[in-house]
C-alpha cells in the first residue's frame, strides 16, 4: 500500500475534488466554502457557495459552475466574480438532482440527484442524472438510479461513469451526439463495495471512495479490485492530479451517520498517495 500523506486537516466536510489550473479544488460541505489547496498546503476560499449539498466544475471556456442543491438551480461564475443561473432543474422532478456534477469537454453539464431526502431520514426512493445541454436547456437523461453519487467521463467523451451507492456497483453509459445516455450497463460489481465520488485514470481503472468500508479502491472494469488504501475514516471522495496528475487525493471525514454530519470535531482531512497511473478524462 502506497504511503498516505495528509494535506489538510480541520474540514467540516470535504468533498468533491477536482484538480484544475494547478491546485485541488474541493467543497466543504459543513461551511459551503468552495476551497483551492496547492501542493504545499496553502488553501483559499474561493467562493460560499448558496446552499449545500455544493459542487463545482468548468465550462470548457473556464466559467466556473457549481450547484446550488436547494434552488434547483446550476448557477456560473461571470468574470466580474457575480454568479448567474446557468440551468433550471426544477421543472426535471419534484426533487431536483443536485448531488454531484461533471462538465465534458463539449460544454455538456451532467448533475444527478437522489430521490429522497437522506438527511431528513426519508424512505429510499431511486434518483437520476439529468443532462444540460450547451444552450441551457435541461432534460432527464438517466433514472432509477440507485443514490447516484460520482460520476466521471471518459477522455474521449464516449462514456459516463456513474456510482450507484445504494447497488454496490459502477454504471457505465454511451454518451450520444447530443449528450444523451444510452446503452445502460454494470461496469463494475463491487461487491459490498460502497462507491461514493470516483476518479478515473489512463489504465481505464476506476478509484472509488468507499464511506462505510473506509477505505479508496481502485478496480477494473467488470469488478477486480487492483489496489486497496484502508484509512481511519470514511472516504467520500477521490480525484487525481498533481503535476503528472499521479497524486490520488482523498476527502476523509469520520462519518457517524447524516443526524452529526457537521456537528462536533472537524475530522474532515485532505489526504494524498502516490497512484500508479494519472487521471485522465472530466472531471
Amino acid at each position: 500500500m502506497p504511503e498516505v500523506q495528509t494535506l489538510m486537516t480541520g474540514l467540516a466536510f470535504g468533498e468533491q475534488p477536482r484538480w484544475h489550473e494547478g491546485r485541488l479544488w474541493f467543497s466543504d460541505w459543513g461551511t459551503k466554502n468552495v476551497i483551492a489547496l496547492d501542493l504545499e498546503g496553502t488553501s483559499e476560499v474561493i467562493l460560499r457557495a448558496p446552499s449545500f449539498p455544493c459542487c463545482v466544475d468548468w465550462l470548457p471556456d473556464g466559467r466556473l459552475l457549481v450547484v446550488s442543491a436547494s434552488d434547483g438551480l446550476v448557477l456560473r461564475r461571470e468574470p466580474d466574480g457575480s454568479l448567474v443561473t446557468h440551468a433550471d432543474l426544477t421543472g426535471l422532478s419534484d426533487r431536483p438532482p443536485g448531488n454531484e456534477m461533471v462538465v465534458d469537454g463539449r460544454g455538456n453539464v451532467y448533475v444527478n440527484g437522489g430521490g429522497f431526502d437522506l438527511m431528513a431520514g426519508e424512505e429510499f426512493a431511486p434518483g437520476m442524472i439529468a443532462l444540460v445541454s450547451p444552450d441551457g436547456s435541461a432534460r432527464q437523461v438517466a433514472d432509477g438510479i440507485a443514490f447516484p453519487n460520482g460520476m466521471h467521463v471518459t477522455s474521449d467523451g464516449s462514456t459516463l461513469i456513474a456510482a450507484e451507492s445504494y447497488a454496490n456497483r459502477l454504471t457505465a453509459f454511451d454518451i450520444a451526439a447530443d449528450g444523451g445516455l444510452s446503452n445502460r450497463r454494470v461496469w463494475a460489481d463491487l461487491r459490498g463495495g460502497v462507491p461514493d465520488g470516483i476518479c478515473l485514470d489512463a489504465d481505464g481503472a476506476v478509484w472509488y471512495g468507499d464511506v462505510p468500508n473506509k477505505r479508496c479502491v481502485r478496480v477494473g472494469e467488470g469488478g477486480e479490485v487492483l489496489q486497496t488504501i484502508e484509512l481511519d475514516r470514511g472516504c467520500f471522495a477521490c480525484a487525481l492530479g498533481g503535476a503528472d496528475r499521479r497524486t490520488l487525493f482523498m476527502m476523509a471525514t469520520e462519518w457517524s451517520g447524516p443526524a452529526n454530519m457537521f456537528d462536533g470535531p472537524r475530522t474532515g482531512q485532505v489526504l494524498t498517495a502516490e497512484a500508479p497511473a494519472p487521471g485522465v478524462g472530466w472531471p
